[in-house]
């Protein structure tokens, strides 16, 4: 796939990349999904869209702070490239972190509840993700491990990666069409009632995106480290198991103390296999610990139901 070109056209001199307009139709997109689902949730028009003139600008900020905290050596010589993002370099979970605080504080000041916002904002969350991602093509960033096979070097698998004359698994295409299907989860979901608490869409939003993260986090090149853990991966885990352990908790008025009791020590010993498998296994056992993870989510939540 050679002659990928990151600039999508120039206006009066200056080059307009593709990652810039793809994050911005992603935003675009999102809000309007947003904001035709306020009558469902029965909050004021135009919510969203005073919401996301603090959250959008917050966001990026915190996506690109939590980049350049990850990769500080890159930096350290040359403090002023911090504020030079058209080579990319923005941490969706940071962005995610940002909107999460934003909307806690936006929350209390136009006096919506939290989980009411943050069910609204679920699917155009990861409407703007799917979309976002086809950056990282035209960047050629976000790609797997070099693929061996000639017969396996075709997109959507691979990716032609110009810089390095090579074909790599397209690891950004697998987590566009997971969040693209995600959405269509939550959006079906809502209309058969599956939900019944709230900030159970959230939830199921993080648990879902979680569980497609550890996996795909784990064949990429790039990843960003810590201790020797790809910090992707391990705050998946983290997200994936609290929100199993929110449902528990949820679920605790309702069920036995010895059944209680049993659910709480395999969640603890999936936990553990987990955060083990991010360290020192390969992607395959990662994908059964994910799904196992979602799988025991999923059976929680019907105490929660």
């Amino acid at each position: 796939m050679p002659g990928i070109s990151r600039i999508a056209f120039e206006l009066f001199g200056f080059p307009v990349y593709w990652y810039g307009m793809l994050i911005a139709l992603g935003m675009l997109l999102g809000v309007m999904l947003a904001s035709a689902r306020e009558g469902l949730y029965r909050v004021k028009k135009d919510s969203v869209f005073n919401f996301v003139l603090i959250a959008i600008p917050a966001a990026l900020v915190c996506a690109r702070i939590y980049y350049v905290a990850f990769t500080w050596d890159s930096y350290a010589g040359n403090p002023m490239e911090i504020f030079n993002v058209r080579n990319g370099g923005m941490a969706i979970y940071g962005g995610v972190i940002g909107g999460v605080l934003t909307g806690w504080i936006y929350t209390r000041r136009a006096k919506i509840s939290f989980s009411t916002l943050a069910d609204l904002c679920a699917p155009a969350l990861a409407l703007g993700q799917a979309i976002g991602r086809w950056g990282n093509f035209f960047n050629q960033e976000a790609f797997g491990r070099a693929i061996e096979s000639p017969s396996l070097c075709f997109f959507p698998l691979g990716v032609y990666i110009e810089s390095l004359q090579e074909w790599h698994y397209a690891t950004f295409f697998y987590e566009s069409v997971w969040c693209f299907l995600i959405v269509a989860f939550i959006l079906i979901a809502e209309r058969k009632r599956f939900f019944k608490r709230p900030g159970d869409v959230f939830l199921w939003y993080l648990l879902t995106y979680s569980a497609e993260r550890m996996v795909v986090e784990g064949m990429r090149t790039d990843s960003l480290y810590l201790g020797g853990i790809r910090i992707s991966q391990l705050l998946s885990a983290v997200m994936l198991f609290a929100c199993a352990a929110l449902f528990l908790i949820r679920a605790s008025k309702k069920i036995a103390r010895s059944r209680l009791i049993l659910h709480a020590s395999l969640l603890a010993i999936l936990t553990g296999l987990t955060l083990c498998a991010l360290k020192l296994l390969g992607t395959p056992l990662q994908v059964i610990h994910a799904l196992a993870a979602l799988a025991f989510s999923a059976y929680l939540y019907k105490y929660n139901t």
